[in-house]
């Protein structure tokens, strides 16, 4: 039996304070930094603009000569480009303005006239010119350590520039599935109580996504010694998945197996589907547990595998996706267990595909989120709003 249900959110918080994020760092460029996290504070090393520039399509100007200047009665300017009191350049927006120049008189406010230009408005000094530096300074602080990376940053480190930056390197996370029943997808059809391996393949995929890089092994049956082997076979990776094995049943090894080479923090959570999850460390690197029946092992992925790979990545904890919908039909709820309820979101209103059955995957692929029932509610009425978690 479990030696103790443990609550979803004290389990979760006590499984992320019990490592740290990820050290080294990688140097790599520009355009492959969108999403990643600076490893290091970057400094601009030049000024933006490095000229002055016109802010606007116009002239410029000395703004001394267009003094007296307004809609009936224009200033005569000779069009030139020499710097002659009195003469005005034809200029374009982000143009480099000349150095006798120290404004731009928009080319609406002008009439021309062969070499003549007529100014109907005054400007004063500085009028739409950047100024050298005025977007950026030299030595200013345009990345922070930590800061995950846009592509807008990304053009603000080219303005400058730069086109390599160190970034945190991501993650590598071991995904070991396991199981006398599984079979490797492709290899033969499966026999009568035999399926395709596919938790591992769901994992590698969210992990991907997640900020991490998987590496999934070969499907591992429900041997303690193999599984053993298959665990300081990936020692260097920074995290473990591992799925099946992990219930209370006589093939059920694997916590036993994390227990006896690092720590079992938790065996046993108050979420369902999902409350054969265990949860461990092993050489200071977690290590999660995920039930075999496919709905189960997502929902353990999506509430630790999430932001364990996020925080190993220095990525911020980032929210559910939730939408606002109206149930279509009552869903029941288990108390003391977090209950992930799978819906489908249509015109408004989620509609409970399967409250039961955490093996039944395709329930998942139909479902479009959860409505997460808290453990004290014993479940949610018809026509009551939700919150709806998106599925990725």
């Amino acid at each position: 039996m479990f030696r103790k249900i443990t609550n979803a959110d004290q389990a979760k918080e006590f499984f992320l304070k019990a490592f740290r994020p990820v050290e080294g760092s990688e140097l790599i460029t520009i355009e492959n930094c969108d999403g990643r996290i600076a490893a290091e504070d970057v400094f601009s090393q030049v000024d933006v603009p490095h000229y002055r520039r016109a802010a606007m399509d116009g002239f410029a100007v000395r703004a001394a000569d267009t003094m007296g200047a307004g809609s009936n009665s224009p200033v005569l300017l000779r069009s030139d480009k020499d710097g002659e009191k009195g003469i005005c350049t034809r200029v374009h927006t982000g143009s480099h303005v000349p150095d006798w120049a120290d404004a731009v008189v928009m080319i609406e406010d002008t009439v021309v006239h062969g070499g003549t230009v007529e100014v109907f408005t005054q400007v004063h000094p500085f009028k739409n010119v950047g100024e050298i530096g005025e977007d950026i300074r030299k030595g200013e602080l345009i990345i922070q350590n930590g800061h995950v990376i846009r592509p807008c940053d990304i053009a603000v480190l080219a303005s400058v520039r730069i086109d390599k930056i160190n970034v945190f390197r991501k993650p590598v996370v071991a995904i070991i599935p396991t199981g006398e029943e599984v079979v490797p997808r492709g290899s033969r059809n499966p026999e009568a109580g035999e399926v395709y391996e596919t938790n591992g393949l769901m994992t590698s995929l969210y992990v991907k996504k997640w900020g991490g890089i998987p590496r999934l092994l070969d499907v591992v049956t429900d041997d303690p010694e193999k599984i053993k082997e298959a665990i300081q076979r990936v020692s260097g990776a920074d995290m473990i998945i591992i799925s099946g094995g992990t219930s209370v049943g006589k093939r059920d090894h694997v916590p036993a197996v994390v227990e006896s080479l690092g720590t079992l923090l938790v065996h046993g959570v108050g979420i369902s589907p999902g409350k054969p999850t265990a949860l461990g460390l092993i050489n200071v690197k977690p290590v999660v547990c995920m039930p075999g029946y496919p709905v189960a092992g997502m929902v353990a992925l999506y509430y630790f595998a999430r932001p364990a790979v996020r925080k190993l990545a220095h990525l911020p904890d980032e929210p559910y996706r939730v939408v606002r919908a109206v149930l279509s039909e009552k869903i029941p709820g288990r108390t003391g267990y977090k209950t992930f309820a799978r819906v489908k979101l249509k015109n408004g209103k989620a509609i409970p595909l399967a409250t039961s059955g955490a093996g039944i995957l395709s329930s998942v692929s139909k479902a479009d989120g959860f409505v997460i029932i808290p453990e004290n509610v014993e479940g949610i009425g018809k026509g009551e709003e939700v919150d709806m978690v998106l599925i990725e």
